[in-house]
């Protein structure tokens, strides 16, 4: 088991879920982060750290549409490992629904 970053991660990407990733499986896109499942130890502490409550185990039905788009762009995109700062507008885009059109496959800048 594993966790997935979902579509309310998208434009908002406050990163607080990584500081404390004790493997540093997370991933970061232009404005969207991703979880590689083959490295994530299912420890869940990153989940109560997301604002935007983008973040669950990958047998909720929620996780279901974005595990495989977490796998896939995990191998792509660089290693982040420390907290960034969020974009400007993430206060804007926090809760908002249906931004799934808005995911960027571009990578981000990563701090591996």
């Amino acid at each position: 088991m594993a966790y997935v970053v979902t579509e309310n991660c998208i434009k908002c990407k406050y990163q607080d879920c990584v500081e404390v990733c004790p493997v540093d499986c997370f991933y970061e896109g232009e404005n969207f982060l991703v979880i590689n499942p083959d490295e994530c130890i299912d420890c869940g502490v990153c989940e109560p750290e997301c604002p935007a409550e983008a973040i669950f185990p990958d047998s909720d039905d929620k996780a279901a549409p974005w595990a495989q788009l977490n796998r896939d762009y995990s191998v792509q995109w660089p290693n982040i490992t420390r907290k960034g700062e969020p974009p400007a507008d993430a206060d804007d885009w926090k809760g908002k629904p249906g931004k799934a059109e808005l995911l960027s496959a571009n990578p981000g800048k990563g701090t591996a």
